[in-house]
């Protein structure tokens, strides 16, 4: 059983059977080649694998510098790897009795709503007409939740109207992981910033390449945008509004789902608007604001302290 094919098989097996997107299996081959890497430097063959091995695999991640979270994702990574072995070539998997060593929960980062009305406002820049396009993303990325990955990916088709109570919602299909579709609410302002993209910018970038495309937002040569691109815009919008710290296109997706709850959102919408497969996932936002209670009440109540 040789490694570099059976990768190469897995892989397959990722896109075709399961139809995950080309980021996720970008991210799986980056890890199985790090294992690759391993497995090379000390002459061992894929069936030489123990779980003896695979301790020395996760002690070999860390001594490269690695966070905590890095090896429990390649060895995540991994698990899917030898459970597809297993299931396909009766391989046994060396991962069943390694243990998965804790982290320490890390908060992901929320801005705050003036932050990113101060972001979106800066995204647009008086006499350049393509930041009009860099707003109406930004717009997208806060009204929708949605991935970079999934606001790039949109197509012309996927601007749905939906009737709801006798009157017209402006919605957006996202294709998020692992291939599966949701729907979600556009808010007036994102529609009308993604409105006055497509009225005023698309159909100028259209012209700037001989083939059709059917993708929403366009670079300057009238090809689809490309992901750096969309985060090259978030950095610029940073920049410009004066918003320090480690700021990024899923900043966005947090801040969407924090100021959802701040507002009384229920956590099941939350999860099904984030495309959680789990509300597990979704729950981590819920301990943002119960930190934002804890503080307001030990600042604010006598005998809280």
């Amino acid at each position: 059983m040789e490694f570099a094919q059976e990768a190469r098989n897995f892989l397959d097996h990722l896109r075709v059977e399961r139809g995950l997107a080309e980021n996720s299996i970008s991210a799986y081959g980056r890890d199985l080649s790090r294992f690759g890497k391993f497995l090379e430097m000390n002459s061992l063959a894929l069936k030489d694998v123990s779980p003896k091995e695979m301790q020395k695999f996760q002690n070999w991640l860390r001594q490269e510098n690695l966070s905590q979270s890095s090896v429990n994702r390649i060895l995540s990574g991994l698990r899917t790897f030898f459970r597809y072995l297993s299931t396909e070539k009766g391989f046994a998997d060396p991962l069943t009795d390694l243990e998965k060593s804790k982290q320490i929960r890390r908060l992901p980062k929320a801005l705050t709503v003036s932050e990113i009305i101060s972001m979106i406002e800066a995204a647009y820049r008086e006499g350049e007409p393509v930041t009009i396009r860099d707003r109406a993303l930004l717009e997208l990325l806060y009204g929708t939740g949605a991935r970079v990955s999934e606001i790039v990916n949109l197509e012309m088709a996927d601007l749905l109207q939906m009737a709801s109570e006798g009157f017209e919602v402006q919605t957006i299909k996202l294709r998020g992981k692992g291939g599966k579709d949701r729907i979600v609410p556009l808010g007036s302002f994102a529609n009308a910033a993604l409105q006055d993209y497509l009225v005023r910018v698309r159909p100028n970038l259209a012209k700037n390449s001989s083939k059709s495309t059917s993708a929403v937002f366009l670079n300057q040569r009238g090809t689809r945008l490309s992901r750096q691109s969309a985060w090259q815009f978030v950095l610029n919008a940073a920049k410009a509004a004066g918003v320090s710290g480690k700021v990024s296109p899923h900043v966005f997706r947090h801040s969407y789902a924090t100021h959802l709850l701040d507002g009384g959102a229920d956590i099941r919408v939350v999860q099904e608007l984030l495309g959680h497969a789990t509300v597990t996932t979704t729950q981590i936002y819920t301990l943002i604001t119960i930190d934002k209670v804890r503080e307001t009440y030990s600042l604010a109540h006598p005998r809280a302290r």
